[in-house]
């Protein structure tokens, strides 16, 4: 009978087995928690390192360019009306970003509406406070060329559509911490600091410009982008407290996918024509032209 339990006074190959398996155990969370975790009691709007430096290209060392420069590039071509236009409509939305300031308190009033439209919509069940230190907006806007016309069909009806080559590359970048909530097995079990630094290096993607139906109830000017697009991200990224992971792949490849996901379920927008219809006609006919393309499919 005392050969039928696991532990006794003389060591067995399962009493060794066992124990090592549970000495890893212990010693992988001793190794989790106090080396890369911190305690949940801390308070999380201070971050426990300094944040990344910011990228070596920031725009407001940069001069920006001149309508006249755009214009007389060697691949002019007749787009370049809308890419001054572009320009202008970019920089008033980063003027009111910035609430009409320049220089530090822009930067700080645009750096405090992007943290607090973070906080806001961040998955407070595993994502803790998040602080942005810095943002930078820019002073770039996409550039659209090779324009070419789209000849919708035989049918009168048919709808005519512009396709242009747009590419964007610019200075915006952002850098902010948080830390990553583990609620196992209990909750607040303990808080990954994340520090990162996400920059953007090169958009490119075809954009098409559908004009309106006229048999429609609220004509729209639809602008949509494929599925297909070229992203590249510059992330730089350190995880952890006391021993810290830099610039994890993983957490590049996610980021990434996660802003495709976003750019790809968002890509088509739907312009209201002045006096014929209402933005809120506009989204009922888009809910219903979702309906109806679900059906088809199904």
């Amino acid at each position: 009978m005392g050969n039928n339990y696991i532990f006794s006074l003389t060591p067995t190959f399962t009493q060794g087995l066992v124990l090592g398996q549970l000495s890893i155990l212990v010693l992988l969370v001793l190794v989790l928690k106090y080396l890369f975790f911190v305690p949940p009691n801390e308070v999380s709007e201070t971050p426990t390192f300094q944040p990344l430096t910011k990228p070596d290209h920031p725009s407001r060392n940069r001069s920006p360019i001149s309508g006249d420069e755009i214009i007389t590039e060697k691949d002019s071509e007749s787009a370049n009306w809308f890419n001054l236009l572009a320009r202008q409509v970019a920089n008033v939305y980063r003027a009111k970003l910035q609430d009409g300031l320049e220089g530090f308190e822009g930067n700080e009033v645009a750096r405090e509406r992007i943290e607090a439209y973070a906080n806001k919509i961040r998955p407070r069940s595993f994502l803790d406070h998040i602080t942005v230190h810095s943002v930078d907006l820019g002073n770039l806007a996409p550039r659209l060329s090779n324009a070419q016309l789209l000849d919708g069909g035989e049918e009168p009806d048919a709808l005519t559509s512009v396709q242009f080559d747009m590419s964007y590359t610019d200075s915006i970048s952002i850098s902010l911490s948080t830390a990553y909530l583990f609620n196992y097995p209990m909750s607040s079990f303990a808080r990954l600091p994340v520090s990162l630094t996400i920059s953007l290096d090169l958009f490119e993607s075809p954009v098409s410009l559908a004009a309106p139906s006229p048999g429609s109830a609220a004509p729209v000017l639809t602008i949509s982008l494929p599925p297909e697009f070229t992203l590249n991200l510059r992330t730089t990224s350190l995880m952890g407290s006391r021993a810290m992971l830099k610039d994890v792949p993983k957490l590049h490849e996610l980021i990434e996918h996660q802003v495709r996901r976003v750019l790809v379920s968002r890509g088509t927008w739907k312009v209201a024509l002045p006096g014929l219809g209402s933005v809120a006609e506009a989204r009922e006919e888009t809910e219903k032209e979702k309906q109806a393309g679900s059906t088809g499919r199904s």
